[in-house]
């Protein structure tokens, strides 16, 4: 078996770190997408938590452990089915490490989103980073 993601979805890791949320670039865009969350994916047999540490792993070359489910929806540029997933790194540094896919990571500050993703994020994402970043200075 080899692509299952259109019946299985996507799952996303929202890893936040230092004051900041990790995003990655794309190579090739999907829709109008360049900047996303690192995430691919759900094989089958596998939870969308079990995908967001896995793809995380292949992608950035991070660990990380699941904090909790943050929803799933239909995403409004792709069509996919997207889960999304808070995660906490145990272990790593982010990089690309999956170099046919990915062109940069960046830790992005909570005020510095809406220029990776100007038409905004799933509403509990977003109410995650505002309750994990949202003292941290992101006026700085």
């Amino acid at each position: 078996m080899t692509d299952t993601t259109t019946e299985q979805g996507i799952s996303t890791a929202i890893i936040v770190y230092d004051d900041r949320v990790l995003m990655i670039r794309r190579r090739e865009r999907e829709g109008k997408l360049l900047w996303a969350f690192p995430g691919g994916g759900i094989e089958d047999g596998e939870t969308a938590e079990e995908a967001a540490v896995r793809e995380t792993a292949e992608e950035v070359d991070l660990k990380v452990e699941v904090i909790r489910s943050l929803g799933a929806r239909v995403h409004p540029q792709t069509g996919r089915h997207m889960s999304y997933v808070a995660c906490e790194v145990v272990g790593g540094e982010a990089r690309v490490a999956d170099e046919e896919e990915l062109a940069e990571v960046a830790w992005i500050r909570l005020a510095e989103i809406p220029d990776y993703v100007p038409w905004g994020l799933f509403g509990p994402v977003q109410e995650y980073l505002d309750e994990t970043l949202g003292g941290s200075g992101e006026d700085a």
